[in-house]
């Protein structure tokens, strides 16, 4: 069993993948393998509604990790993806990592388990927390929760260490997931299929 677990921060070893390295470290105490995979620091194309994706599993653009996260999820049973918080959002280059790949590759992410983690100095956490959750329940993935918001609180990755709660809230999100994708392979293994949705209803507001 893997867990990706995408650093949409520019800085590869800043506060978020120090969040992430103790989410990893309770992932492998619980048996399952993890990823981080690193949004980097170079520029990342933002989806142009080209629908060039269509039908392909994959974004045409090929220059960043998009359709990398997409080839990943493909073999992996969780997603956890981190942010840290600018102006009271997550990263741009995280929003359009995943608005790309959710797009182009949505069949892949349906249905396994996930979670968001921001990192922020201060302020504003709950929006950037609220932003990412909502590719996961667009996308019918169970959402994973811990003990508190999953949020925690520094401005140098030493403060990130310090601060207790927050990393007790990354530990038992990180045995939650471990859980939930454990129970989701027993129902596959017990011939319990994910349920068939229904697609055909659209309701346009303004006619």
């Amino acid at each position: 069993m893997k867990v990706i677990l995408l650093n949409g921060s520019p800085r590869a070893n800043g506060c978020t993948h120090a969040a992430l390295d103790e989410i990893a470290a309770t992932l492998n105490a619980e048996g399952v393998s993890s990823e981080i995979l690193q949004a980097g620091n170079k520029p990342v194309r933002d989806c142009i509604a080209c629908g060039g994706c269509v039908g392909k599993g994959k974004c045409v653009f090929d220059d960043d990790i998009a359709n990398e996260l997409i080839e990943k999820i493909k073999t992996a049973d969780g997603l956890i993806v981190g942010t840290p918080v600018y102006y009271a959002h997550p990263t741009g280059r995280v929003l359009s990592v995943l608005d790309r790949a959710f797009y182009a590759g949505k069949a892949f992410f349906m249905h396994k388990p996930a979670a968001a983690i921001v990192c922020a100095r201060r302020g504003g956490t709950a929006a950037s927390f609220d932003v990412l959750n909502k590719y996961f329940t667009i996308t019918q993935m169970p959402v994973v929760s811990s003990t508190y918001w999953n949020m925690i609180y520094g401005n140098t990755p030493q403060e990130i260490k310090r601060d207790e709660e927050g990393l007790q809230t990354m530990r038992n999100l990180a045995k939650n997931m471990a859980w939930l994708i454990k129970c989701v392979q027993a129902g596959k293994d017990s011939g319990i299929t994910p349920p068939q949705t229904e697609k055909s209803a659209r309701t346009n507001f303004i006619r």
